[in-house]
Parts: structure tokens; C-alpha cells; sequence
């Protein structure tokens, strides 16, 4: 017994050792090993520069996130080490609940490496120009600005002479936060020069620049009042000030000192025909000092930086030296992935003292700057989702767009499926939601909603088509032979796995036309079972008989291993797995069903490694081809030949009872986002899985959004697609 004792007191020893051994491994590994949080589209380029050998024997692991607003996730909760922020992303990060990000490093430009800011925002003044009230005396002065949107010369001085209570109304409820802007500037001034897209929209930037003339009645062109004009930018509202009658200009302090002429940096001073001494900085309290000397700035933008947690602060040194190695080696060799630490032949890393991020920004006076609101009453623009997980992304959205100066700010309000929310619009608990092509019918028919943006798909447009897939190795030649078959959809009421097929069998008089109610007649044509995600929807009056039988391959939450799989079984949101169109063909590819009727790219888009969950992680594409309604078979990648129907995209729907100026509200906010979501999915993934997610909010495969303004040659061939489907609606 003794003996047991001894062996088993040394095996714990032992153990514990072996534990301690393994902790130590750990900390020394942690010591010289930081994970870099990356977007996955750079991922590539992360672990080339990785792979680099430098002097400091640390090691960069590249960890993979889905955009920077991930990326500050997973260093909270210690799954990364750092990553790239801008100070909107510092904002974001601020308000993460129980945060403790730090500020270590910035990124400077070798032009000015001493500098406190990336710029500091200033106004130029005619030195002898009166300004008997102070900074009340601007108003009726004629101003000349960087252009619209735009810091220093637009965002600034607005939040700042707001601040003062020098500015008008910015919240006038008819306008949209934008309108409400360019109002207050063209009261308070005479005449100014502010150029660019008054809004994505081009109808709606010509009425505003119809509707406030005077705000381009400087620029060089002020019938276009857009770029290039050489009173724009930087330098241009400093040309605005000197030689086209402005009296203000609104600009960088390195501009001024080049227009002048001064040492910028480590740049000495050069010769200029402008005299600074006819010239002052105008200071927030009124004074004025000289632009010879140090600036009075109105607010700065810090720079950019690398932003870490309290975790990795004792081997913080360590990290820094790293970076600046692969600084120094990215620059001698002109590598392209310096571009991913935001480095390149113009900017260096510089060493900072830590700072959090709510101390980084205000130190600038920046923060009011983001925060920058027009009310209150604050407007708030809000999006209906249909499950947690597109909650989760709304909120996402809402909190990086705000970071971003889109405005209204986006809010999110959860129903339980699509009906519930086309409900929820037409009675003002929300204000849009996107739907596919046969809910926008329904919409407009019952619910007092209209279509006013379009999703776009790359060179598809505003369209795609919709197709059916089999496996290859299925006996299936023509729709004829799928009597008896076992089908996937996506959803009652929808395009691709509804509307098309329907009018695909009715077109091959597989279905008679007065063969109502149609479910019935697809239930009985499907006679092997059928997963039509919604059938047992109240709303939709399926006997109940033929209900059971479209739900019959349906499975609710498959994955679930808490015994609760059945309780979300032919659901009309992502809790039934087999809804959407991974959905569907995830059905196909379960062996569930023998046909999916879902989008052209939906079994590309989750074959060949493109989507890493369990389900699709070894599915190949060339196990799958498109069943053409004219017979016969065709690879996946010859859709325009072999579908079901052109149909049009995705669109944003809202209340017909909207007015012209809340649906421009509308319209200016989702294009803002869509452009620079578009451009940079690095901050956030407007299009794309969220969190392993399909199509939340957008269609993934989206890469953008348009205003509606009148009907496509699609649209048209669409609703007479309908018109076939919807001959049993008086027939029931």
C-alpha cells in the first residue's frame, strides 16, 4: 500500500513538473512570439512578411480576422497580440466594454518624424481682417474649405463653431443629417467653395447643390463645384483665401507652411511669392497669432498606430524592436506586405509612450470630432434582422459606420422572420430591411413598401440567375425527371428557391396552371420530401398535410448537440440550416435532397476550400453540375446558358409612407457605407460571412449598393415571371 502511496505522490510530482515545464515553455515562447491580427484578404501578404529573418529573433504569428472591428475582439480577449488601428478604429475600441487596449507605437511620416499629430486643422485669416464679436463675426464672411466630408476643412470647423453656439440648427427634422449641415454653413456664410459629392446619390447631390448654390459660389467651377478645382483640397482653400475673395480658409498647418514657404519638418524653408506676414491663424477664442510661429490648432488627427492589450506590455520592447526591424528590411527590399503594417517609402514606425485610447484621441481634441451628431433630437436609421446573428452584425455595422461619419448612426430591431419585419417597416418599428425579389413583390402588395436601393453583384450588376444543382453522379437529365425527387430551397416566397422553379415547372407544364394552391402542387410533383424553409408559416394557408411534407428534409439546427436540433426545424432565419442559399445547397450536399434551387454562385462559393465550415470544408465543385430546363446537364460556371431565370438583386425596401427627404436620408447613408465598406472591407465586411455566418444583413456576394430610380429591363421580366406564379392567388 505504501508503495502505491510513494508512486502515486511522485507521479504527481512529476506531473506538476511537467505542467510547470509547460508553463514555462509557454511564457518564454509568448515572450518572443506575437500574434498580428490581420482582415483575411491580407493574410497572404502577413505571412510573407512573417517568413522575413531580422535581427530581433522574435516571431510575427498571423492571426486571421475578419476585419479591423474583429481584430479588436480578439486581442480583448487575448486571442491576438496587436494589430493596425486608425484613431476611428481607437474609437471603436474605446467603447469595448471592460477593454484594456494600449497605444505603443505610431506611424509617422519621415516628412515630419518629430511631429505630436498626423495634422493639426487650423484657420488662415487676412490679418487685418475685422472680427469686432469675436468668433461671431464669422458668420456672413466667405469661407473656403478642403471640401465636403472632408477633416480639416469640413468636420472640424463644423463641430467646433457648432460647440461655440455660433452655428445653426443642425437637426431640423425634414432634413437628413447631411442637408442639415450644408444649411448651417450656407446661413452662416455668404459664399464659400466646398466641392465633392454632396452625396453618392447623383440626383440627390444636384438638387442640394440647386438648393445651396452659394456654398460653391467660390470654387473654380461653381456649376460643378466637384474635383478637381483648383480651390479645393488642402493648398486650393489657401488659393480660395489669397486670390479668389475668401476671407477664411480652413486647412493642415504643413499646407500653410508650404504656401508660404516655411521649414516643414526636416524640409528647410524654400522661397514663396506669398507673404506670411499678411497673413494669421485664427484661434478658437478669437486671438489670432502669426503662421510664421506655432500654430494655434482648432483640432489635430492623431496618427495611426499599433494598438496591443495590458497582457503583452511586459514584453512590449521586444515588439518594437521586432517592428522596427521589419521596417527596415521591408524598406530596403520595397516590399509589398509593409503595406499591411501601414508602412511604405513615406512613413516609419516611431515608439510612444502607452497610452489608452480614449487619452490618445482626446489629447488631439478629436473625439467630439467623431462624435460629431446633429441633433438632438439624434436621428437613428434602423435596420430589421431576423435572427441573433444579424443582430450582432447591425450592431457591428452601426458602431464602425457612426466611427466613420456616416450619419444617421444605424440601430437594429430583431423579429422573428422576414413577414414580421416587412410588418415592422410599414408600421414605423423600423425603417428598411433587404429582401429578396419575391418578398419586395409582397412588399409592395401588402405591406405598403417600395423598393429605393439595389444590391449589386460585380459584373452581374443589379441581377443574377437563379439555377438548380444536382451531384454529378445523380441520373437527373431534365426537370421531368425530378418528379418524385427529393428537393432544397431557400425559402417560400423567394426567387431562386421558390419563384423560378415554380415558374420553371409551369412553363414545362410539369405543374398545370390551375393546379392550386401552388406548395401543394410542388409538394405532390416533390413527392420524395422537400425542405421549403417557411411552409409552415400561418400566412402562407398551406394545408397542413402538404406543409409537413416541405418541411419533411428540413432540419433545423443541425449542428446542435443540446438536444434542441428540431426546434427551429423549417424556420425562415439561419437557425434552420438548410434555409438561404448555403442553406439549400448545403441540403444537396448533406444528402438530404437530390436538387437545390438556389443563386449561380452558391455552390462555387462553398466548394473548393472557399467556405472552411465542417459541412462544405471538403466539397468540390466539379462534384456538381446545373440541371438546364431545356435538358440536359451543364458545368457549374455555365449559368448564362443553363438557369432558371435573370432575376433581379436583393433590395433595400421602406415605408411608401416615407418622405422624398427621409428616403434621401436613407439612400445617402447605405451608398456612404457601401462605397467605403466597398473599398476598404479591411475596417469592416459590410459584404461577406460574419462570424461564419451567410449572408446577414447583404447577400455575401454583394459588392455593392444603387439607387433604384426607375424599373429594370430584369425588373420588368420579373414581374411577369410573377404574374405566371400568382395566377392562384384569386384562385385559393
Amino acid at each position: 500500500m505504501m508503495k502505491i502511496v510513494v508512486l502515486l505522490v511522485v507521479s504527481a510530482a512529476i506531473a506538476a513538473d511537467g505542467a510547470w515545464f509547460h508553463h514555462r515553455r509557454y511564457r518564454r515562447g509568448a515572450e518572443h512570439e506575437f500574434r498580428f491580427c490581420i482582415a483575411e484578404e491580407l493574410l497572404n501578404k502577413c505571412n510573407e512578411m512573417a517568413s522575413e529573418s531580422t535581427k530581433s529573433s522574435a516571431k510575427i504569428v498571423c492571426i486571421s480576422a475578419r476585419d479591423r472591428e474583429d481584430c479588436a475582439i480578439k486581442i480583448k480577449q487575448r486571442e491576438a497580440d496587436f494589430g493596425v488601428v486608425d484613431p476611428e478604429d481607437m474609437y471603436v475600441g474605446k467603447n469595448v466594454k471592460d477593454q484594456d487596449f494600449k497605444i505603443f507605437e505610431e506611424i509617422v511620416t519621415l516628412e515630419e518624424p518629430e511631429a505630436e499629430f498626423r495634422y493639426e486643422g487650423v484657420a488662415v485669416i487676412h490679418k487685418d481682417l475685422k472680427l469686432e464679436d469675436g468668433i461671431k463675426s464669422l458668420k456672413g464672411l466667405k469661407s473656403c474649405h478642403t471640401g465636403v466630408g472632408r477633416n480639416v476643412g469640413y468636420k472640424i470647423p463644423l463641430t467646433k463653431l457648432k460647440n461655440m453656439g455660433v452655428l445653426g440648427s443642425l437637426s431640423q427634422p425634414e432634413l437628413s443629417p447631411r442637408e442639415n449641415e450644408l444649411k448651417a454653413y450656407s446661413d452662416f456664410f455668404e459664399s464659400s467653395c466646398i466641392v465633392g459629392k454632396w452625396s453618392p446619390d447623383p440626383n440627390i447631390d444636384r438638387k442640394l447643390k440647386e438648393k445651396y448654390p452659394n456654398l460653391c459660389k467660390l470654387c473654380e467651377e461653381p456649376e460643378k463645384c466637384d474635383y478637381p478645382d483648383k480651390y479645393s483640397g488642402y493648398d486650393g482653400a489657401l488659393r480660395c483665401l489669397a486670390y479668389n475673395g475668401g476671407q477664411i480658409a480652413w486647412t493642415k498647418v504643413i499646407y500653410v507652411r508650404k504656401f508660404f514657404g516655411l521649414p516643414v519638418g526636416i524640409t528647410p524653408a524654400t522661397s514663396s511669392s506669398e507673404n506670411a506676414n499678411n497673413y494669421a491663424y485664427l484661434c478658437m477664442d478669437g486671438s489670432r497669432v502669426p503662421v510664421t510661429g506655432p500654430p494655434c490648432r482648432w483640432a489635430a488627427r492623431p496618427w495611426q498606430g499599433y494598438m496591443t492589450n495590458t497582457a503583452v506590455i511586459k514584453t512590449i520592447d521586444e515588439l518594437r524592436k521586432k517592428l522596427s526591424n521589419l521596417y527596415t528590411v521591408g524598406s530596403k527590399k520595397k516590399a509589398s506586405w509593409l503595406e499591411i503594417l501601414q508602412l511604405n517609402e513615406k512613413t516609419q514606425p516611431r515608439e510612444s509612450k502607452l497610452f489608452g485610447l480614449a487619452e490618445y484621441l482626446d489629447k488631439a481634441n478629436y473625439t467630439d470630432v467623431i462624435e460629431r451628431e446633429y441633433g438632438p433630437p439624434y436621428k437613428a436609421l434602423r435596420f430589421c434582422t431576423t435572427s441573433k446573428e444579424e443582430l450582432d452584425k447591425c450592431q457591428a455595422f452601426g458602431r464602425v459606420a457612426f466611427s466613420r461619419d456616416i450619419r444617421p448612426r444605424f440601430d437594429c430591431v430583431l423579429e422573428e422572420n422576414v413577414k414580421k419585419c416587412l410588418e415592422t417597416v410599414r408600421d414605423n418599428g423600423a425603417d428598411i430591411i433587404t429582401v429578396d425579389g419575391g418578398f419586395v413583390d409582397q412588399g409592395k402588395k401588402h405591406y405598403n413598401l417600395k423598393p429605393i436601393l439595389s444590391e449589386m453583384y460585380g459584373s452581374m450588376g443589379d441581377s443574377y440567375y437563379a439555377v438548380a444543382v444536382v451531384r454529378k453522379n445523380s441520373l437527373y437529365k431534365s426537370f421531368g425527371d425530378l418528379r418524385g425527387a427529393k428537393s432544397c430551397h431557400t425559402a417560400i416566397g423567394r426567387t431562386a428557391g421558390y419563384n423560378a422553379p415554380l415558374h420553371t415547372l409551369l412553363k414545362l407544364n410539369l405543374i398545370k396552371k390551375d393546379q392550386c394552391p401552388y406548395p401543394s402542387a410542388l409538394s405532390e410533383f416533390f413527392s420524395g420530401g422537400s425542405c421549403l424553409p417557411g411552409s409552415k408559416d400561418p400566412l402562407e394557408k398551406i394545408p397542413a398535410k402538404d406543409a409537413e411534407k416541405l418541411c419533411s428534409l428540413c432540419g433545423g439546427n443541425v449542428d446542435a448537440n443540446d438536444g434542441t436540433s428540431l426546434d427551429s426545424k423549417c424556420n425562415t432565419d439561419i437557425s434552420e440550416s438548410y434555409f438561404g442559399y448555403s442553406g439549400a445547397f448545403r441540403c444537396l450536399a448533406d444528402g438530404k435532397g437530390d436538387v437545390a434551387f438556389v443563386k449561380h454562385v452558391t455552390a462555387t462559393e462553398n466548394t473548393d476550400g472557399k467556405n472552411p465550415s465542417t459541412w462544405a470544408a471538403n466539397l468540390k465543385s466539379t462534384d456538381f453540375e446545373l440541371l438546364c430546363p431545356e435538358g440536359g446537364r451543364a458545368v457549374l460556371n455555365d449559368y448564362e446558358k443553363c438557369n432558371l431565370a435573370r432575376v433581379p438583386a436583393h433590395m433595400v425596401v421602406t415605408s411608401n409612407s416615407k418622405t422624398e427627404g427621409e428616403v434621401d436620408e436613407i439612400r445617402n447613408a447605405l451608398l456612404q457605407a457601401s462605397k467605403l465598406f466597398g473599398e476598404s472591407p479591411y475596417i469592416f465586411k459590410m459584404f461577406g460571412t460574419f462570424n461564419g455566418k451567410h449572408d446577414l444583413l447583404f447577400k455575401d456576394y454583394a459588392t455593392g449598393l444603387v439607387s433604384i430610380n426607375k424599373s429594370s429591363e430584369t425588373q420588368k421580366t420579373y414581374s411577369d415571371l410573377l404574374s405566371t406564379i400568382n395566377f392562384c392567388d384569386g384562385n385559393q
